[in-house]
């Protein structure tokens, strides 16, 4: 979905939006990969929460191409809203009750 965006975007914007937004969607998965071979739950969160900052990366480039070429992108949002949510779902199962 969010390769449909970078396509509506000026030819001299693709390469440099499609290449940052590209590398902080893969720091979501690898680092939730990594983290569920960390030794301890404590340290798998702790790459969760790695995870959770590269999907707030991802939703600033959204916003600022949003607001540099006026692109619609809730569908987009609906969907790292649902990652958002799972992530979250995932920390809290793992955190310890403080």
């Amino acid at each position: 979905m969010a390769y449909q965006l970078i396509k509506e975007l000026p030819t001299n914007e693709k390469y440099n939006a499609s290449d940052q937004l590209r590398r902080a969607v893969f720091s979501i998965s690898l680092n939730i990969a990594e983290g569920s071979g960390a030794e301890s739950d404590k340290e798998q969160v702790r790459f969760l929460f790695i995870s959770r900052k590269s999907l707030y990366e991802v939703v600033s480039i959204i916003k600022i191409l949003e607001n540099l070429y006026n692109i619609d992108s809730k569908e987009v949002f609906d969907q790292i809203d649902l990652v958002g949510k799972l992530l979250n779902g995932l920390i809290r199962s793992l955190k310890p009750n403080d």
